[in-house]
């Protein structure tokens, strides 16, 4: 029993002994090697420009026609010739839809009769009033039945031409919901008719920049259909009342569109131009890293005929196509790190990453 303890100890002592024999091997390897200088760090590098700037408030809208209605019917009737094609535009009281009015038109024939004999009689009694033959009640008859004659007239032509569907202004039609020999009701709807261009865009900005906006700003917005593309206007109403939900402020913007295309409902990135601003520093927004308690740059110097960074606290502002404007902390023609900085440490040597150095000199002026 003795002898199998022993030999259990003298195992378990060799197995211990190992362990800390390969432990204290490695620590030394470490120890030797954190004696070595570390090789340069290879990153890219970007300059800190000056340039003009262009500060705007960032928005989403909808674009809205300037005019929009639903062409309807005042009066029943059933439809007799359909003269416009869905999705066609129109001009300003073009002929749309003519309902059934030949039982109308029959009536206005016997109207107008109607009112040729009462004005003869009416000129009759005002020529024998004039001769001292009639009365002037016989003349005042006569008179009231031609006015009598003249409104039964006017208001069966208004009947006659309200069949007549004509376009209010100048659009583009929307999809026809009706056919022809189809009896309409009064209010019935025949097909939409938006004015396009001009278009507006309405959009909302919080309170705090309404001191910002004014009347005349100019505005741009990009649409999901044509992404290549920026289209421009101006702010033509600013609500006055500041929603109590939101508190924000509706703004309409007022766009010309000759090509119509933009489209009432399409979603807008809206941008209102504020003043520029010139000697703006900006650097790219791949050389920041951000930080809870400060955004930080590696700024690459020169020192003894060798190149290394610092890591140097800045302030930033907007941001504008990949780059950031830089408020404080660095100057015009530093260099920053652009690309491989997560594994730098403030003073460590680099050296610059060729590839991007001759991309660089490439697009150099």
């Amino acid at each position: 029993m003795i002898t199998r303890l022993l030999a259990v100890i003298v195992i378990l002592g060799l197995l211990f002994g190992g362990l800390f024999g390969v432990k204290y091997w490695q620590s030394r390897q470490m120890a030797g090697q954190g004696g070595m200088q570390q090789p340069p760090a290879t990153v890219a590098v970007a300059a800190v420009e000056q340039s003009h700037w262009q500060p705007y408030l960032e928005a989403v809208g909808s674009l809205v026609a300037t005019r929009e209605v639903s062409v309807s019917l005042e009066i029943a009737g059933q439809v007799r010739e359909i003269l416009f094609e869905s999705g066609a535009g129109v001009s300003a009281g073009d002929l749309l839809l003519q309902l059934d009015d030949s039982v109308d038109k029959a009536e206005l024939k016997g109207l107008l009769a109607e009112r040729r004999l009462a004005q003869l009689e009416f000129a009759r009694a005002e020529k024998l009033l004039t001769d001292k033959l009639a009365s002037q009640s016989n003349y005042d008859q006569a008179q009231a039945r031609l006015q009598s004659a003249d409104a039964r007239l006017d208001a069966k032509r208004a009947l006659v031409a309200k069949k007549a569907i004509r376009a209010p202004f100048t659009g583009m039609l929307g999809i026809r919901q009706v056919n022809i020999g189809q009896y309409l009701e009064p209010g019935a709807q025949i097909v939409s008719l938006q004015q396009l261009d001009p278009v507006y865009v309405d959009y909302a900005l919080p309170e705090r920049y309404i001191s910002m906006v004014a009347l005349g700003q100019a505005i741009r917005i990009k649409v999901k259909a044509f992404p290549a593309e920026q289209f421009t206007g101006r702010i033509s109403a600013i609500d006055p009342r500041v929603d109590r939900n939101t508190r924000s402020a509706r703004i309409r913007a007022t766009l010309a569109n000759p090509g119509l295309q933009l489209r009432p409902g399409m979603f807008a990135e809206v941008q209102t131009l504020l003043p520029e601003r010139d000697n703006v520093l900006t650097v790219p927004q791949t050389a920041i890293t951000y930080n809870p308690y400060g955004d930080t740059v590696f700024v690459v110097q020169e020192k003894n005929s060798e190149l290394v960074v610092e890591n140097r606290q800045i302030q930033t502002g907007s941001v504008r196509d990949g780059r950031v404007e830089i408020t404080a902390g660095l100057s015009a023609g530093e260099r920053v790190v652009s690309a491989g900085q997560l594994k730098l440490r403030n003073g460590q040597q680099v050296v610059l990453d060729e590839t991007d150095r001759l991309g660089n000199a490439a697009v150099a002026p």
